[in-house]
């Protein structure tokens, strides 16, 4: 019999890097992503948000389906096991032992309001950055790559930067997003061009101040016209 769990990849967007939210297990010592299996009663979008819930304390935030990873030996070396034998939960190994197909969702979360609140088997809930070398368990590196892979794909499609970004940001931080989810860099006038041909931003009276270099001025995101233009679909490819 297989069973049915779910994998979460809540990214976050602070100091002009891309971030994920991650549990660090308090016995095997290894980050694992929020996660959870799915109740008799819940649709797989009910149990996604309960998940990312509570772990960041925000209802209803943005949430989409991404892949399914069934690997039939993804579950054979769980040492989460270990960390919830040692946390006195008394793991039924039978349970644990059987397959288990997970199904990635992806979240997009504000950073500042994010409360992170570990489990009962982490000692600590950290955003953690894209390219820092830690440890994972099981196949969770792969599901947060696949997430970044799904992310690049769906630039034009979905509220990325209305979910990431505060409510007022300046074109080089809305340019560093770009950059980080494509993993490559963009031409500043080639970005700013195509961003504003939108018709997506208002440009607020406003500058940036304390940089070094000349202020740059904020932007906000038009809510109504970005999302008609996700639904007509960005022209063009980054």
């Amino acid at each position: 019999m297989n069973h049915i769990s779910l994998d979460c990849v809540i990214f976050g967007f602070n100091n002009n890097e891309l971030k994920v939210l991650l549990l660090h297990l308090k016995y095997s010592k290894e980050y694992t992503l929020p996660g959870g299996f799915l109740k008799h009663d819940e649709t797989l979008e009910q149990a996604a948000q309960r998940i990312v819930k509570e772990r960041t304390g925000l209802n209803n935030l943005f949430l989409k389906q991404f892949k399914a990873f069934s690997d039939p030996d993804r579950s054979k070396s769980n040492k989460a096991i270990f960390d919830a034998d040692m946390a006195g939960t008394k793991p039924d190994m039978t349970f644990f032992g059987k397959r288990f197909i997970s199904v990635g969702f992806y979240a997009l979360v504000d950073f500042r309001k994010v409360k992170p609140t570990p489990d009962l088997f982490s000692d600590r809930c950290d955003w953690v950055s894209l390219t820092a070398d830690v440890t994972m368990l099981l196949d969770h590196k792969q599901i947060i790559q696949e997430a970044i892979s799904t992310l690049r794909l769906q630039l034009n499609q979905q509220p990325i930067g209305l979910k990431l970004l505060p409510h007022k940001f300046t074109m080089p931080e809305l340019q560093t997003l770009y950059e980080t989810i494509l993993g490559r860099d963009l031409d500043r006038r080639n970005f700013q061009r195509k961003i504003l041909n939108y018709n997506i931003l208002d440009k607020l009276r406003e500058r940036k101040t304390g940089g070094a270099h000349k202020s740059p001025y904020f932007y906000s995101f038009n809510v109504e016209r970005y999302k008609k233009a996700l639904e007509e679909g960005l022209s063009g490819i980054w």
